[in-house]
């Protein structure tokens, strides 16, 4: 028993000494906006702003690349969604509408990841000295169509999140980017209430 708890506090201690002030500050940006997000206030937008640029700098020491692209994709990203969700402000409406994704949407994210997967992958593979280049890719695949229908409201993007955090938390855990993996565990958990909450939005918009 005394071992066991001598681990735990060694383990402990290695989570707390390893987590850089940089990485916390990404964690709780992080989380913040995707709290926000997930309960329909646009000001997620400018803080995932602050949380992407942090992490531009953190998945470039952690040699994940893909990832690291990634974040510059949603710098442009957040900026649109803070526009898109501003224009319903400007014009008077509470929030935006919620959208239910189409057939076309999800054939063409489909194929989109499948062709960037297999692009990227193979590039990072043979190019770089990428961590995990396939599944970073596949990842960030996901996460650059489950941007987009975030910013333009569309429900099924939470499922995506949900999806794509999951792969997230162990890669971070392989990478000893603890915190981050933490995060990421807790995007799951906000992300199933953000597809709750936004669910019932969509259909108190259609009764």
């Amino acid at each position: 028993m005394l071992l066991f708890i001598d681990l735990v506090k060694d383990s402990l201690i290695q989570f707390f000494t390893q987590t850089g002030w940089l990485e916390w500050c990404g964690v709780f940006t992080g989380i913040l906006c995707v709290w926000l997000a997930a309960k329909n206030n646009i000001y997620n937008w400018p803080i995932a702003i602050i949380s992407v640029l942090i992490y531009i700098v953190i998945f470039y020491e952690s040699k994940l690349y893909a990832d690291m692209g990634l974040q510059f994709y949603f710098f442009a990203m957040n900026l649109y969604g803070w526009y898109f969700w501003s224009r319903n402000k400007a014009s008077g409406e509470s929030t935006s509408p919620v959208l239910w994704i189409t057939k076309n949407e999800v054939v063409l994210s489909l194929l989109g990841v499948v062709i960037f997967t297999a692009a990227l992958g193979f590039l990072l593979k043979q190019h770089t000295d990428a961590a995990f280049p396939f599944i970073d890719s596949f990842c960030t695949a996901c996460s650059l169509i489950a941007q987009i229908f975030l910013a333009r409201k569309v429900l099924q993007n939470w499922l995506i999140w949900i999806f794509v955090d999951l792969i997230y938390v162990g890669v971070y855990v392989s990478k000893d980017l603890y915190a981050t993996a933490i995060m990421y565990a807790l995007y799951v958990f906000i992300a199933t209430r953000g597809y709750l909450d936004w669910k019932k939005t969509y259909r108190t918009q259609h009764d």
